[in-house]
């Protein structure tokens, strides 16, 4: 039985009408109901184990490093099997109801974290969208049948990224939007939802030099009806497009002052309170924006930067006015950061365990706490609140690869690994609703 959600007060810094038909205890994107890694309802664990708190596990026959994307009953995964590229729905009991074949896949380069399916899914309810390397993007309906089904790659020119595709489609209120930002051209394209048809494309070409103008991130959307926006991370700077028909709307550079040649993003910007946070320089730097005004606004709307702390691949979540990043590079890789968002300054900082493997996931705030997800699949939790670091817990139910975010719905976490699906919540909970 589903079990209900609080509908989070802070509902008004996200698109409300993008998720008309995403309900409480969905979980449409990437990042979550509100684009910002914030989990609705209450209930999550805190604890658990291969012997406790586990409520079922799906053996995966796809590979892919993207996040589940959760509509209703249905949950959606993409991967690869036997070069082509998969699409797959579970049933809220984790049984495959679905499965559809998209063609033949482009696989990822060498190594754990390569997969030729690192765009994660989105759906509105109705829809479900998909992305992967090989230029592929498709649009399902949650009972899987096809809608349509385009190449970008075929459209648009072949990948030039020096690694795997990682950027993931957003939605608008009318359409499906994927951002291509590599060596050349780059660009933004709107697709309509329905039909799949080309409602716009708006070239990128910020100048950046050589690999610094590839980006794996994804863009966000903000803002209601006329006033709604993408947010864009990459080449060396933030830009804002009009939703409507992809035009710039202002733009803030200086994230490369030196005109470093391998400065390309991984991690995502994210949004909150009218406020951009973007991370760059591989986890270097930091860089606070207010939104707002035309063109150029590098001089003017600069809010803060903080060069104490960063990440290369997880994408800062913001919640309650904080901003919780979780550093993955070097001596300071598993430092947990908690920083207030209208001025950048540090409030806590914590060291999690350290450990050989490093973070790929991205952090998410849930019930007051702050969950991140290490490469082995061992999930931390830390107090979101207070003026001190604090780790709740350390919890594991197996020793498996993982570069996905975990899912929050309706007091549930769903984690995906290299081999399972696994959902994680109170047995007590369940056996009583």
């Amino acid at each position: 039985m589903r079990m209900p959600s609080v509908v989070s007060a802070v509902l008004f810094s996200f698109g409300l009408s993008a998720i008309a038909a995403v309900t409480a205890g969905d979980w449409p994107a990437w990042r979550g109901p509100l684009g910002n890694g914030v989990a609705q309802g209450t209930g999550y664990p805190v604890q658990w184990s291969a012997d406790s708190n586990l409520l079922w596990k799906a053996p995966l026959t796809i590979r892919g490093a993207s996040t589940p994307a959760v509509a209703g009953d249905r949950i959606f995964l993409t991967g690869t099997r036997e070069r082509s590229n998969v699409v797959q729905c579970f049933d809220r009991a984790g049984q495959l109801q679905w499965e559809r074949v998209l063609g033949a896949s482009v696989e990822g380069k060498p190594g754990k974290d390569g997969t030729g399916a690192n765009p994660s899914p989105t759906t509105d309810g109705r829809s479900v969208f998909v992305y992967f390397k090989s230029g592929e993007l498709a649009c399902f309906t949650v009972a899987g049948e096809p809608q349509w089904q385009l190449n970008l790659q075929t459209l648009y020119g072949a990948d030039t990224l020096w690694w795997d595709l990682g950027t993931s489609p957003v939605l608008t209120e009318t359409a499906v939007v994927v951002a291509c930002m590599h060596s050349g051209p780059s660009y933004l394209a709107a697709f309509d939802k329905a039909s799949g048809k080309v409602l716009w494309k708006h070239d990128r070409e910020l100048g950046a030099p050589e690999e610094a103008a590839q980006s794996y991130a994804t863009p966000v959307v903000t803002g209601q009806g006329a006033q709604q926006q993408i947010v864009v991370l990459g080449a060396d700077h933030v830009t804002a497009h009009a939703a409507a028909d992809g035009a710039e709307l202002w733009r803030l550079g200086g994230l490369n002052p030196t005109g470093h040649k391998y400065f390309r993003s991984i991690a995502s910007a994210a949004v909150a309170d009218s406020i951009v946070v973007a991370p760059y320089a591989r986890g270097e730097s930091l860089t606070a924006v207010r939104m707002g005004g035309t063109g150029d606004v590098t001089k003017t709307h600069q809010l803060w930067s903080n060069s104490g702390t960063a990440a290369d691949v997880p994408t800062p979540a913001i919640a309650a006015g904080r901003v919780y990043i979780c550093r993955d590079n070097g001596d300071s890789r598993g430092v947990v950061d908690c920083l207030d968002l209208q001025t950048g300054r540090t409030i806590w900082s914590g060291q999690l365990p350290k450990n050989r493997h490093t973070f790929r996931a991205s952090p998410v705030v849930a019930d007051g706490r702050v969950y991140l997800t290490r490469q082995d699949g061992t999930v931390f939790v830390v107090n979101a609140g207070g003026d001190s670091f604090q780790l709740l817990s350390e919890n594991s139910v197996a020793d498996e690869h993982t570069t996905a975010t975990p899912v929050f719905v309706d007091g549930r976490i769903l984690l995906r690994t290299d081999a399972h699906l696994y959902c994680i919540g109170s047995v007590k909970q369940s056996a009583g609703g």
